[in-house]
């Protein structure tokens, strides 16, 4: 023993200075169960730690932070320990010797805990990565590529390394949960073809991953996200992973799962039912403001008048400790759920005024919106909030920027553009695209019609300015050499100037294009043709052609939304019921899965059509389903909510008049009871010319009914009876004066018109029909307008509708032209007219 003493007396010296001498340093630090014992180790060993030891307790205490709960976490508490500074230093120095799979974890690690990407470490781990990158397995590129996502350099000629290995190794990818992390992180540099290759790619890999894989299917969804592109195959089987695992998704993953439907426009009523049930399950969970507004923001506009009631009572006890971050949530979710308790309102109000100075301007027009929406009035915050746009306008260089600050100021009270403002507009409108020429427009619309500087007269500059939008909105349009740019500039745009400006040369572009409308923009072409409400009979003709020479590429999710143009426009194409028939049996395997609400406008839509799909009835009108309606009704806000119904009303209503053989009841007469009651309104001035003319026209007052309720609670304008020798009947003391409404008979609502007429006579139904009834641009009959001609002729009435451009026209400009007008309508010979 004494010779070996002198033979290794430094080695002995070492040896005998290492605390728990035969065991491994490794071993040592797998064995810890804290952070202390870490650095104890660390402190021991400092001079002999190996790149592998400092990788391994930088590995141990990341673990200890990922198993604590997120307020019992001391990340800064760990990072700012000079054993922390020590493990910070090895790494740098021994980084070199590092293999691929040690570096890329100690960078994100050292990320996690909160390092800058400007941090010397941080930039050498990067550096050095990059200098390895092509030896990298799929595993450390993915990694290594959320790494360079998290420090923002999504952008960055690294990350387009990344994409490149990506491009040219795709083949050879088989693990679906690294490459869907790679999807995410490159997804801002691909090109479209890169774009469907990655979507087919992991369509061919989903059924490789476990039914667990949470993760990965989320990662696909955000994928999709970030590239606008809602592929409804990939968005079904992802949601069927999250509804296996409903039970075991937190706040955050539900939170994050809902916010990417949405911005998907990807409706699951059963994902959404199911969470609200979860989240109704964490309302007594949780009673720290941070999670508490994550939940009051998730489960609010869905909630249910009971949950709802929890959440703003818990949220209101909250409110001091509330953020000016964590406030603007909150008020944001209550503008989605259509709050009306101004005491929370006004509270929150005050917590945003506090707040004020510290929000960025996107963030102080979202204030200003839902402030707005909500119906909240202070003079004091609104003074403050446009002192605050007016100083961020001042600096702003930025068209975007500029735009939404506009958009803020023109919303608030009083508004009013002066010269600068609009020098400042124009000299960004060559920079700008039709986005935000179409918010400045917009703007600039509001402030003429609200400035009270303007009631009497438009000045001369804000003409100009809109001559000068129109001119540069022109110019943009003319750019787009391609459908997908074109689709980019105008999918979003909305309000009267565009609709005025630049909509019928729109649609000459789309026109020009249409060659390039596929199974993939197919459904988003007829989207913004039923909301445009313009005719192309070409378009129309071509989205047909598409269903149905590429149906089966064309997911059942997208066939409303193509129908919708047809049913809306009251067109059908050279191909009819070959079109419709393709797109309901495209359906037929869905109809169990496809959401209620859109089962519903689907049945009517076609129903505005005439075409009655027996099977998708079926589906529609049978307790079951109706009680799953019931369900969803309960998500939805109230305006949405009153639309399904009316919806499914008015389908009801189509079935039993135009299919009686189908044997559906009719089971809404107490829902328009109720609806009839309060909707009833007064008549407009040219309905009042047309009922003083009818009473002159036909003898007298007791000749003429107004606002006569039908069979069915259909609303028409007049109503007359002639006799089988077109004389006038009278009503009688029972008459409808002009403006009050019509007594409600008790008993069911759907007896035949004529039924009890002397013999011969007939009832006429006048409507006059105002633009909303046609196509913005040609006279044209809207499908609405048209199915409630047709039913009121089933109904036994003979209808006579009076177009309100026929009744403005210059021919009937004088009393004695339009009286003429009117004779000529009821009495002369022909059925009905439109």
């Amino acid at each position: 023993m004494l010779r070996l003493r002198a033979i290794c007396p430094f080695s002995w010296r070492v040896f005998q200075l290492r605390p728990f001498s035969f065991e491994p340093l490794l071993s040592q630090m797998n064995k810890c169960t804290d952070e202390e014992q870490i650095f104890d180790l660390i402190e021991k060993n400092k001079a002999i730690l190996s790149e592998k030891q400092v990788a391994c307790a930088l590995s141990m205490l990341w673990q200890f932070q990922k198993q604590k709960i997120s307020l019992l976490k001391n990340v800064e508490c760990i990072r700012n320990h000079p054993q922390f500074l020590t493990l910070h230093n090895l790494a740098t120095t021994k980084m070199e010797f590092m293999n691929d799979n040690t570096l890329v974890n100690v960078l994100y690690i050292i990320q996690q805990f909160g390092f800058e990407a400007h941090d010397p470490l941080v930039e050498a781990l990067v550096t050095e990565a990059w200098r390895r990158l092509e030896r990298f397995d799929i595993n450390m590129l993915s990694k290594f590529s959320s790494c360079l996502a998290d420090q923002h350099l999504c952008f960055s000629p690294l990350m387009g390394k990344i994409a490149d290995i990506v491009n040219r190794n795709l083949e050879t990818i088989q693990d679906l949960r690294c490459l869907s992390v790679l999807m995410v992180s490159i997804s801002s540099l691909i090109s479209q073809r890169f774009q469907e290759q990655l979507v087919n790619k992991a369509e061919q890999l989903f059924d490789t991953i476990d039914s667990s894989q949470v993760n990965t299917a989320r990662r696909i969804v955000q994928f999709l996200r970030n590239i606008k592109y809602s592929y409804y195959p990939l968005l079904e089987r992802c949601n069927k992973v999250f509804l296996s695992n409903v039970n075991h998704l937190d706040l955050d993953s539900i939170s994050k799962i809902l916010s990417l439907y949405h911005s998907l426009q990807f409706h699951s009523f059963e994902f959404t039912l199911m969470t609200k049930k979860r989240l109704t399950e964490m309302i007594p969970l949780f009673d720290h403001p941070a999670s508490f507004v994550k939940l009051f923001v998730t489960l609010g506009p869905v909630a249910g008048p009971e949950e709802e009631k929890q959440l703003k009572s818990t949220i209101w006890l909250m409110s001091e400790e509330l953020t000016g971050q964590q406030a603007l949530a909150v008020m944001g979710a209550m503008e989605e759920m259509e709050s009306r308790n101004s005491r929370l309102i006004k509270k929150i109000a005050s917590i945003l005024y506090k707040h004020l100075d510290n929000y960025k301007p996107v963030e102080l027009l979202r204030i200003t919106q839902a402030l707005i929406f909500l119906h909240f009035q202070s003079k004091e915050l609104f003074v403050k909030l446009r002192e605050l746009l007016l100083s961020y306008l001042k600096v702003s260089v930025i068209p975007s920027e500029i735009s939404l600050l506009v958009c803020a100021l023109s919303m608030l009270p009083s508004p009013h553009l002066d010269e600068a403002k609009i020098s400042q507009i124009e000299a960004v409108l060559p920079q700008c695209d039709l986005n935000d020429l179409n918010s400045f427009a917009t703007s600039v619309l509001r402030c003429i019609q609200y400035d009270p500087m303007y009631r009497n007269n438009t000045p001369g500059k804000q003409l100009k300015l809109l001559q000068k939008l129109d001119h540069y909105g022109r110019q943009r349009l003319q750019k787009c050499s391609s459908l997908n740019l074109l689709w980019e500039e105008v999918k979003s745009l909305k309000g009267d100037w565009f609709a005025d400006s630049l909509l019928e040369e729109t649609v000459v572009i789309l026109q020009r294009l249409m060659d390039e409308i596929n199974y993939i923009n197919v459904a988003g072409i007829a989207s913004f043709i039923s909301r445009t409400n313009y005719l192309s009979t070409s378009l129309l003709d071509r989205i047909a052609s598409v269903v149905l020479q590429q149906n089966e590429k064309i997911h059942p999710f997208a066939i409303l939304a193509i129908i919708l143009p047809f049913s809306a426009l009251n067109y059908d194409p050279p191909q009819r019921d070959e079109f419709f028939g393709t797109c309901l049996q495209h359906l037929n395997s869905y109809l169990s899965i496809l959401d209620p609400l859109k089962l519903v406008f689907l049945g009517y839509s076609l129903a505005t059509r005439e075409y009655f799909s027996e099977d998708l009835l079926k589906a529609i009108f049978n307790i079951r389903f109706l009680a799953k309606l019931d369900s969803q009704l309960e998500l939805l806000c109230s305006s949405l909510n009153m639309k399904v119904q009316f919806r499914l009303m008015e389908l009801n209503r189509a079935v039993c008049l135009e299919c009686p053989e189908y044997q559906i009841p009719w089971f809404h007469d107490r829902f328009c009871q109720q609806q009839y009651k309060k909707d009833f309104g007064s008549m407009n001035g040219a309905q009042q010319q047309i009922y003083k003319m009818l009473a002159e026209v036909l003898g007298g007052i007791n000749f003429v009914k107004a606002s006569v309720l039908t069979p069915y609670y259909y609303t028409i304008d007049f109503e007359c009876i002639l006799d089988k020798r077109k004389k006038p009947i009278p009503y009688g003391s029972h008459n409808t004066t002009l403006g009050k409404l019509p007594k409600i008979r008790s008993e069911l609502n759907t007896q035949i018109a004529g039924s009890r007429l002397p013999p011969g006579a007939e009832k006429i139904a006048l409507e006059f029909l105002d633009s909303r009834a046609f196509c913005r641009n040609i006279p044209h009959l809207k499908g609405k307008s048209a199915m409630k001609k047709r039913h009121l002729e089933i109904l036994g009435y003979h209808v006579i509708q009076i177009p309100h451009f026929e009744w403005n026209s210059m021919a009937l400009s004088t009393k004695n032209a339009r009286m003429d007008y009117l004779r000529e309508r009821i009495f002369g010979e022909g059925k009905s007219s439109s």
